[in-house]
């Protein structure tokens, strides 16, 4: 799962980039609004954390046209302020949820983690696909009930499938999803990573779809 923080704090900036990590996030980081625009427009994120009061375009300027031109992924947004009307303002450009500053980082992760989980369309936070489950708010797979011990970048592919079970993704979609700053679809690594969790998995899982990508499914 990728994400996109824009904070212009550099200090918090790190910290909420390093949570993400340590979350098992992809992060794109970013200090000013213009940028934030421009990316949020041109990548693929699973969701954003953005701060209202950022440099060269302020936060609502870049949510409402993130929502203007379509870009549907959920927004968390970050803000010292802390009256109602500041936070309607964020609610009617777009925002899908709200945290004042100052917050907890274990808050915020969760917060994602549902944001995520719903704009994929689960209502619970365990995910399932035969034997293989995802606790969506702990951030831990298991298979057949055992402990499934996965790379980082392993689980951001495996969280992403987890998300869309039964659907054929793209190499290329998939990549933007678990890099950072963007997928080179010429290299192998990729492939790499799905031959490592298809091992992990066993087989009747994890399938390739000739031509069009893979697919997580119970079934032949």
């Amino acid at each position: 799962m990728r994400i996109l923080v824009a904070e212009d704090d550099a200090a918090l900036r790190k910290r909420v980039a390093a949570a993400l990590h340590e979350a098992g996030f992809a992060v794109d980081a970013v200090a000013d609004g213009g940028q934030a625009e421009f990316l949020g427009q041109t990548e693929d994120f699973d969701a954003a954390v953005l701060d209202l009061g950022l440099p060269g375009m302020d936060g609502l300027s870049a949510l409402a046209r993130w929502r203007d031109a379509g870009r549907d992924f959920p927004v968390l947004v970050l803000t010292a302020r802390s009256r109602w009307h500041d936070k309607l303002a964020g609610f009617n450009a777009g925002a899908d949820d709200y945290l004042t500053k100052p917050f907890q980082l274990e808050e915020l992760i969760v917060r994602l983690r549902a944001l995520i989980r719903r704009s994929a369309g689960h209502a619970h936070p365990r995910l399932a696909c035969g034997p293989l489950a995802l606790d969506v708010n702990a951030g831990r797979f298991s298979l057949a009930g055992d402990p499934l011990a996965l790379t980082a970048q392993e689980f951001r592919i495996l969280a992403y499938f987890m998300h869309h079970p039964g659907k054929v993704i793209g190499r290329g979609a998939l990549g933007e999803h678990v890099y950072e700053g963007g997928f080179d679809p010429d290299s192998n690594a990729l492939d790499v990573l799905i031959g490592r969790i298809r091992r992990k998995l066993g087989p009747g899982l994890l399938h390739t779809v000739r031509g069009q990508g893979f697919v997580l499914r119970d079934a032949p």
